[in-house]
């Protein structure tokens, strides 16, 4: 089955992680010698965490200069508050906040000299108060240079977007399917029950990543993935029953796989390259 986006097979989870970890370094390289921020959108849970280990053990070998990485994450989880709603309280294990300075920055600041880490106000997260602004502020900041997102192993969601979303929609508050919310319960394997899972979440919309990044990375490893590569594969275009699916109307987009997410026979997968192409290099892995 042809592709009409790069498709990169690694060995494993790890593989994977790493040679992404490189192109992103390599790109936050080339915007620190042009002078410019580099913007990386960041979702939380299991299927980056690969990438996100290996971006700070690259980091720290070669002693990087993260100030100019700014991180954008994707979604996060909401409690009541009032009539409205309010981001859920960092401390929670399920947190996005929690996890975009305890699992990506904190690791990343840790493993670089002093000085040179990312700063605090260079994670950013949507606003549920405001959430139109997100995608304004990403515009002005020149938009997201690559966009890190998985995809729901059972329903194809990505971010909290659910099936049957708009290919246009922008940062908003969103009633979290129950399909995505059972998906939550393997990525938060501290959930209890379904009733644990928050019932809404403050999300970029597909509208934002297509519309507001320079490159789209969508990931997925493990066997548990199977189901989903073969879901998105199957479409020859944008189906709005698999968000995912979203990757065919992407700026420069890639699916990378490990070889348990691969897995289908009729499917074919070249392998992945040796290294990570360059930061401005399109299509060199298909």
């Amino acid at each position: 089955m042809s592709s009409p986006f790069p498709i990169r097979v690694y060995p494993d989870a790890a593989a994977l992680g790493d040679a992404l970890a490189l192109e992103i370094l390599a790109g936050v390289r080339a915007a620190s010698g042009e002078d410019r921020r580099y913007l990386l959108g960041c979702p939380g849970g299991r299927s980056l965490r690969s990438t996100y280990d290996a971006l700070a053990a690259h980091a720290g070998a070669e002693e990087a200069d993260l100030r100019g990485l700014t991180i954008v994450m994707m979604d996060d989880y909401l409690a009541p508050d009032g009539d409205g709603w309010r981001r859920v309280d960092p401390a929670l294990h399920y947190s996005c906040e929690r996890f975009a300075f305890m699992e990506i920055a904190g690791p990343l600041n840790a493993a670089v000299p002093v000085g040179l880490g990312v700063p605090r106000d260079r994670v950013w997260l949507p606003d549920p108060h405001n959430p139109d602004a997100y995608d304004g502020r990403i515009e002005r900041a020149g938009g997201v240079d690559m966009f890190l997102v998985a995809s729901g192993a059972s329903d194809g969601h990505v971010a909290f977007v659910p099936p049957g979303s708009s290919l246009d929609a922008g940062t908003s508050i969103i009633p979290i399917a129950e399909t995505t919310r059972r998906d939550n319960l393997v990525t938060f394997p501290d959930f209890r029950s379904l009733d644990d899972v928050p019932t809404h979440g403050i999300s970029v919309g597909l509208g934002s990543i297509r519309r507001l990044s320079k490159s789209v990375r969508l990931v997925m490893h493990g066997p548990g993935k199977r189901h989903a590569t073969g879901e998105l594969l199957a479409r020859a275009d944008f189906d709005p029953e698999w968000p995912a699916s979203f990757l065919h109307r992407c700026p420069d987009p890639a699916l990378l796989l490990d070889r348990l997410a691969a897995g289908r026979e009729d499917v074919n997968l070249e392998p992945a390259i040796a290294s990570a192409p360059p930061a401005n290099a399109k299509g060199s892995d298909r």
